[in-house]
């Protein structure tokens, strides 16, 4: 039984460093569980962040973009309305010359389109 008493003791010894090492072992993982949480939930912070602001330049940059066509259509309308009645004071200046001019443009538009739909003997 002598014997036994040193390995007992080692025994012992042995025990309880395994147990205080698992110790450590859990607190070392629950640490770092907690950590990796909190790095989680700032991550998450952080990108809601950058989805908020990508989210208010994206809409910033649609009403920019509204903005400018707005004023885009508005010039152009304001070009179309010129054109229009500049095309309608020639025409009531020379009748005549516009009707002819209409009529030859016609025949040309129509002289490409029957050419284009004919198929073509080329090769």
């Amino acid at each position: 039984m002598t014997d036994l008493q040193p390995t007992m003791a080692e025994a012992k010894t042995a025990k309880a460093t395994a147990e205080s090492v698992a110790d450590h072992v859990e607190r070392s993982f629950a640490e770092a569980a907690d950590l990796a949480r909190a790095k989680l939930a700032k991550g998450r912070s952080a990108l809601r962040e950058a989805a908020i602001r990508a989210e208010k330049n994206l809409h910033d940059g649609a009403d920019a973009v509204r903005a400018q066509s707005r004023a885009y259509i508005d010039n152009a309308g304001q070009h179309i309305d010129e054109a229009q009645r500049y095309v309608v004071d020639r025409v009531r200046e020379r009748p005549v010359a516009a009707t002819l001019a209409g009529l030859g443009v016609g025949i040309l538009l129509g002289m490409l389109l029957a050419n284009a739909a004919r198929p073509s003997d080329r090769r």
